[in-house]
């Protein structure tokens, strides 16, 4: 018999080759299901995985940047801060939510009356921790109270002129209406000191705008002194429109500049009804609504002095209308 002269490796290979009697149990790995296939989502070589990451990580984003609540959940300009403020907020019965007074809080008049108000105006009365006023109040002096405010109630610019001229022509008030407008201020304390001036010499309402503009908040309250409870705040979409509007009903519109044309002491229209426009101290009056007003007015200051604060602009112009329209001026 002729002796196998190929290598001893390769009639091994050719044994392998044969039939076989099992698999070793190796076969039942293989039949063995997979389960369900799953979400394209959450294959990560699918397209619908890489959009679904970019979209958690987008409202990731979102979520992030929003600022977080404190507190009660209420900015912490919807909180007069206090016990002064508090008290008097009360008695001046600006709209409220809740009373909230700290649990630990040391009794004095201030907040015996404060409850006392408060229960006579059903405001809800809300014991918290101090933390809670820290918070919500953002940080403020509170002295243990906290009064959250409603939103303010704004009225109608239109509304607000046609009613004060009607009340003017059946005599109801001794002069033609007189308005303050705020063009552009963005401080609320600024506008709460311009409600204070407003009120103090008989002006009838204020005007602002519904963009850029400062609105009434617990700090323009805070600042007016409760001026913000007794005169009218009336909110323009568009404050330019709005004065064009009221020029068509017989308004003159008056622009505070320090590069006026005429001079306050020399103005001739105090006995009509007027509305005197102020600017932001920055930037002054915007200039679509300097090209509404019929005169652009200055107020005579020390050269020495660059130029004055808005609100005291404001406070200056309407006390002197206020005394030409009482006589004392020529």
């Amino acid at each position: 018999m002729a002796k196998d002269s190929r290598p001893k490796s390769a009639a091994i290979r050719r044994e392998k080759k044969g039939p076989q009697t099992g698999s070793g149990g190796q076969g039942r790995r293989a039949l063995r299901g997979k389960g369900p296939t799953p979400k394209a989502e959450d294959r990560v070589y699918h397209k619908a995985h890489r959009d679904k990451m970019l979209a958690d990580r987008a409202a990731a984003k979102t979520r992030s940047s929003q600022p977080r609540q404190r507190g009660s959940g209420f900015g912490a300009e919807d909180m007069v801060a206090g016990r002064n403020s508090v008290l008097e907020a009360l008695r001046e019965r600006v709209p409220a939510k809740e009373l909230h007074v700290a649990t630990d809080v040391e009794s004095d008049g201030r907040v015996r009356e404060a409850l006392q108000f408060a229960a006579e105006a059903g405001v809800r009365v809300r014991e918290v921790t101090r933390r809670h006023l820290d918070n919500s109040t953002g940080g403020a002096v509170h002295q243990g109270l906290a009064l959250l405010l409603e939103p303010y109630d704004y009225v109608d610019v239109l509304d607000l002129a046609e009613n004060e001229l009607e009340r003017a022509a059946k005599g109801h008030i001794p002069h033609q209406p007189l308005f303050l407008a705020c063009d552009s201020i963005t401080d609320p304390r600024n506008l709460g000191a311009m409600l204070r001036a407003a009120s103090a010499f008989g002006a009838h309402g204020v005007l602002i705008p519904e963009r850029r503009s400062a609105g009434v908040t617990a700090t323009t309250w805070k600042t007016s002194a409760g001026a913000a409870a007794r005169i009218p705040v009336a909110r323009a979409k568009n404050l330019t429109q709005a004065l064009k509007e009221a020029k068509q009903l017989g308004f003159f519109v008056l622009g505070l500049d320090g590069g006026g044309d005429i001079s306050l002491q020399n103005i001739e229209l105090a006995q009509e009804p007027v509305i005197i426009v102020v600017g932001s101290e920055g930037k002054g009056l915007s200039r679509l609504v300097r090209e509404t007003c019929d005169q652009i007015v200055s107020i005579p200051i020390s050269s020495a002095t660059e130029s004055l604060n808005a609100s005291m602009a404001v406070g200056i112009s309407l006390y002197e209308i206020a005394m030409r329209r009482q006589g004392a001026r020529p």
